[in-house]
C-alpha cells in the first residue's frame, strides 16, 4: 500500500495580491476540487506576523492537503494551477511534502492512518490543530502565548507558523525541527508540557489531532527565513 503523502504550503501575499488572498478564505476551496488523490484539504490563515495569536495576519496563509500516493502529490505540486497560483502571488512562498510516522486524533473527521515507517535521522515536522471549545478559550490562549515564545527560544527549530481555520477557536500549528531530539526536547519541558498538560487534563478542545511528519522536502520563505531540507 502507497503512503499518504501530505503537502503543505505558506505564503505571505504580494502586495499587489491582497484582494486575492482574501478571496481565498471564500473560494480557494473550489480549486481543490477534481484533484486526483486528494483526500483532505483546508485553506488556512495564519496569526500575526505568521505566528500564534488571537490577532489574524492580514497577509500570511496557506493550505494543508493530504493524497493517498506520493505520485499524486508530486503530480499536484510540479503541475497544479493552483501551486502556481499561490506561488505567483506571494512575497514569500514556502511549500513542505510530508509523510506522517506518527498521528492521533482528527481534523473535521479525517484521522491520518496510513502511516510511514519512523525516521531514523534527519529533520522531523509536527502539526498539532484544535477546535477549542468556546468556554476554555480563555484559559488556553492564556497558555499558547508563553508556549509560542519558548519555541522561538528552543534548540533545533527551524521554523514555526501559527495557522488557524477561523480566529480564536480553530487553530494549528505547524513546525519544522532538525531531528527528533530537538522536538522531543521541547515537547517535553517548559511552557509547551504545561501547556499540553492543562488541555487535556482540563479538557480544551472538542477535537483535536497531533501529527508527526518525515519530511521528504522543504523549500522556500517563511517570516524572512529561507528554508531548504534536503
Amino acid at each position: 500500500m502507497s503512503e499518504q503523502t501530505a503537502v503543505l504550503v505558506l505564503i505571505d501575499i504580494a502586495s499587489g495580491s491582497r484582494l486575492w488572498g482574501f478571496s481565498r478564505y471564500i473560494f480557494g476551496k473550489f480549486a481543490f476540487r477534481g484533484v486526483p488523490g486528494l483526500v483532505f484539504c483546508k485553506i488556512l490563515g495564519s496569526g500575526f506576523n505568521g505566528g500564534f495569536s488571537t490577532k489574524p495576519s492580514l497577509t500570511k496563509q496557506g493550505f494543508f492537503c493530504v493524497f493517498d500516493t506520493k505520485q499524486n502529490a508530486e503530480i499536484f505540486q510540479q503541475t497544479s494551477p493552483t501551486v502556481n497560483a499561490y506561488r505567483s502571488h506571494a512575497n514569500e512562498f514556502f511549500i513542505a511534502t510530508l509523510y506522517a510516522y506518527s498521528s492521533r486524533g482528527s481534523w473535521s473527521g479525517f484521522s491520518i492512518n496510513n502511516l510511514s515507517s519512523p525516521p531514523e535521522s534527519g529533520p522531523i515536522a509536527s502539526l498539532t490543530r484544535a477546535s477549542i471549545r468556546p468556554f476554555k478559550a480563555v484559559q488556553f490562549w492564556a497558555k499558547a502565548k508563553p508556549a509560542e515564545q519558548s519555541i522561538k527560544e528552543a534548540s533545533g527549530s527551524i521554523l514555526t507558523a501559527g495557522l488557524g481555520e477561523a480566529p480564536y477557536f480553530r487553530q494549528a500549528t505547524f513546525t519544522i525541527w532538525e531531528n527528533l531530539k530537538s522536538i522531543d526536547a521541547y515537547a517535553q519541558s517548559g511552557a509547551h508540557l504545561s501547556a499540553i498538560k492543562a488541555a487535556y487534563g482540563e479538557n480544551y478542545f472538542s477535537e483535536s489531532m497531533f501529527t508527526r511528519f518525515k519530511v521528504g522536502s522543504a523549500s522556500g520563505v517563511w517570516q524572512g527565513k529561507y528554508v531548504q531540507i534536503p
